[in-house]
C-alpha cells in the first residue's frame, strides 16, 4: 500500500527577514507577485536518499502549492512511513520546512532525525521583500486589487493564514480577521495596506 502523509497549512504573505517592515501598497506588492502557474522544486541533497526515491519526492513536490517543503525519516520506507510529511501554503520555505520537520519528528520510528528533502517555490523564484503563497497570490489578484476602498492584508507567519478588510480601520480589522483564522496564534501583522 502506498501512503504519503500530506499535511498543509493555510496561505499567506511574507516579508523576508525576521521582522516585518512597514506595509507596502497594493501597487508595489503587485510588482512583486509571481504568476499563479508553475513551480520550482529544489531537491535538498542528502546521501541517505536513493536516486529512485528522489524521483518520487520530486513528483510529489511538483503537486504541492508553493511555498512548501517535504520532510521524511531517512531510516523509513518513504512509501509506507507515516513520517513523510509535507507542509504547503506557507509564507516561505523556512516556515514550511519547520512545519514538515515537526510533523515528521512526531511520527518517525527510525533512529535518524527527519530531514527536509524538497522545497517548492513559484516558477522563476528569487527572494523578494513581499512573497505570497499560491492561494494568497490568487486572492490578492482577484479580491485585494479590485477593492476600491481603504484596505489592508495581514498575515500570520506561524500558520500561513491571512486576513483582509476594507473600509475605515481596515488595518485593525485585517489583523483581527487573521487572528480569528489563526485561533491561538498571536503574530498577525499588516503587510499590505492602501488608504484609498
Amino acid at each position: 500500500m502506498t501512503r504519503f502523509v500530506m499535511v498543509c497549512a493555510g496561505a499567506a504573505v511574507l516579508f523576508s527577514g525576521a521582522a516585518f517592515a512597514e506595509p507596502v501598497t497594493g501597487k508595489l506588492a503587485k510588482s512583486m507577485m509571481y504568476a499563479t502557474t508553475g513551480t520550482l522544486v529544489e531537491l535538498v541533497p542528502n546521501s541517505a536518499i536513493k536516486v529512485s526515491v528522489e524521483k518520487i519526492i520530486e513528483a510529489v513536490a511538483e503537486q504541492q502549492p508553493w511555498y512548501a517543503a517535504i520532510a521524511l525519516s531517512p531510516d523509513e520506507d518513504i512509501m509506507t512511513s507515516q513520517a513523510t510529511v509535507a507542509g504547503a501554503q506557507f509564507h516561505d520555505t523556512d516556515a514550511a520546512a519547520a512545519f514538515a520537520l515537526a510533523g515528521c519528528e512526531a511520527k518517525r520510528t527510525g533512529e535518524s532525525p527527519c530531514v527536509v528533502v524538497a522545497l517548492v517555490r513559484p516558477k522563476g523564484w528569487k527572494a523578494r521583500d513581499v512573497q505570497l503563497s499560491l492561494i494568497a497570490t490568487e486572492f490578492f489578484k482577484t479580491e485585494y486589487l479590485p477593492a476600491d476602498a481603504p484596505k489592508a492584508m495581514a498575515i500570520s507567519p506561524a500558520t500561513g493564514l491571512w486576513g483582509f478588510a476594507t473600509g475605515d480601520g481596515a488595518a485593525d480589522a485585517a489583523i483581527a480577521d487573521c487572528a480569528v483564522k489563526g485561533q491561538a496564534v498571536n503574530d498577525c501583522a499588516v503587510v499590505i495596506a492602501d488608504d484609498r
